[in-house]
């Protein structure tokens, strides 16, 4: 098994894809007309953009996905310039490497994991 997409819940699917596209420029949007449905695919990893509700709201719960960066000073400086805002960190890990967390504006987690700049 291999993970092939992660959902991301918004309290508005409209902005939230507007955002993430500006977080993943090299983001191809694919819509679904059937289900009314956008999907992000990033390399062959699918952001998908839900719709918050009273099963799964927007926001921190417990699980952060992890993105690789090659300059996280850069990466973290483009992340705050589109609006999101540092959660924690950065702090450094094995070998080298540094990480930390933003906080997108629907108050969701994005980690960031790589080499400082």
């Amino acid at each position: 098994m291999k993970p092939t997409a992660v959902l991301v819940h918004v309290p508005d699917v409209s902005k939230g894809l507007e955002w993430y596209q500006k977080a993943f420029p090299t983001a191809q949007a694919t819509y679904f007309s059937d289900s009314d449905f956008t999907t992000l695919n990033i390399d062959g990893f699918y952001l998908e953009i839900m719709q918050a509700d009273t099963k799964v709201s927007a926001g921190k719960a417990g699980t952060v996905l992890y993105w690789s960066t090659e300059n996280i000073d850069e990466s973290l400086a483009f992340f705050c310039s589109i609006g999101a805002t540092l959660y924690r960190g950065p702090m450094s890990i094995e070998n080298g490497l540094v990480m930390c967390q933003v906080e997108d504006p629907f108050g969701n987690l994005i980690g960031l994991r790589g080499k400082n700049g």
